[in-house]
């Protein structure tokens, strides 16, 4: 994940970090996510104006990634009327409100259009970040199915090859069965459990009350305990989903800088391992960062200088042990 367009604060986006991807072509990584906020091309919450300018920006990103044969997935991170994080912000409520929905669908549109023709192996759409649990912000799993076929089939309509790829509920976590006739890609995540994902991390709602170190494999946390056998069974309700046809990608995952680091070596280990048995591909959150491989800093990790960049050398041989080829 690159977080070049994430989150709007009044400035123009920035160029892509073409050194960041000659690292990952050097590594033979293949797949990219640019999550973004819809904010950077539309002014006062009117959805149905988008200033396309501002979307040369995706087209630099693209570009640089396709030279590098690189996938690019484009993902609306913040979308008119939702986001998981500071919802609040929001004018309208894409689960409830009719502006919300028709502006959401309407810029999918204008990005299908824009991108017509450049082939699904280059690109991909990932609709919106993480909808939420079910009942927060009125969202059923009725609404959620019914906006995201309504986009699907506008998107369709313009480049019927166009691959979509659909997070998970409840952030990124819950399998979509009732979506499995759509063929898309539908998203999971990469974070449970959150007491060594997220040890320590502020924003995490359990912050407070999670305050032991956490430890690996064996840890119980959420009513379950979480070793190889642990994850396997998280991750059931996906296998079912892709023993539909559908295919699975885990978009985000990562382990925040306060987890010890021999207990995130030890689980994302065995994530990793398991997606490459299974066949999943996945991108971590993100490149650089207190959740990357790059500069995060977290205490006892063996550092070493590569093509500039302070890389953590372990956390970079296990992506590149469990890389998982030949998708697109």
């Amino acid at each position: 994940n690159f977080v070049w367009m994430f989150i709007y604060r009044g400035e123009d986006p920035p160029l892509p970090d073409e050194r960041a991807l000659d690292f990952l072509a050097a590594h033979e990584f293949n797949f990219v996510r640019i999550p973004t906020d819809y904010r950077y091309w539309t002014n006062d919450f009117d959805y149905l104006q988008p200033n396309e300018d501002v979307w040369k920006a995706l087209d630099r990103y693209l570009e640089a990634c396709r030279s590098r044969g690189i996938h690019m997935c484009l993902n609306i991170h913040r979308g008119p009327g939702y986001c998981i994080n500071r919802n609040n912000i929001e004018k309208h409520n894409l689960w409830l409100d009719k502006e919300a929905q028709d502006g959401f669908t309407y810029q999918w549109r204008k990005l299908a259009e824009r991108y017509k023709g450049v082939p699904s192996s280059e690109l991909s759409f990932d609709l919106i970040n993480e909808p939420p649990f079910v009942g927060q912000y009125g969202m059923t799993r009725e609404i959620h199915a019914n906006v995201m076929r309504r986009v699907v089939k506008e998107i369709r309509e313009i480049d019927s090859d166009r691959r979509i790829v659909l997070d998970g509920l409840a952030g990124g976590n819950l399998a979509m069965p009732e979506l499995a006739d759509l063929g898309v890609v539908q998203s999971c995540r990469g974070y449970a459990p959150m007491a060594i994902s997220h040890y320590k991390a502020s924003w995490w709602p359990e912050y407070e009350t999670a305050k032991d170190v956490p430890y690996y494999p064996g840890i119980e946390f959420d009513g379950r305990i979480w070793d190889r056998q642990g994850l396997t069974d998280f991750y059931q309700p996906w296998r079912e989903m892709e023993n539909t046809g559908t295919e699975i990608h885990c978009g985000e995952f990562g382990c925040y800088i306060e987890t010890p680091h021999e207990v995130a070596l030890a689980w994302l280990g065995d994530l990793m391992s398991l997606w490459k048995e299974w066949g999943w591909g996945y991108s971590m959150w993100n490149f650089e960062g207190n959740f990357g491989i790059i500069g995060h800093g977290r205490k006892g990790a063996r550092i070493e200088n590569v093509m500039g960049y302070d890389v953590d050398r372990d956390m970079l041989e296990l992506m590149m042990t469990n890389r998982v080829t030949d998708l697109l």
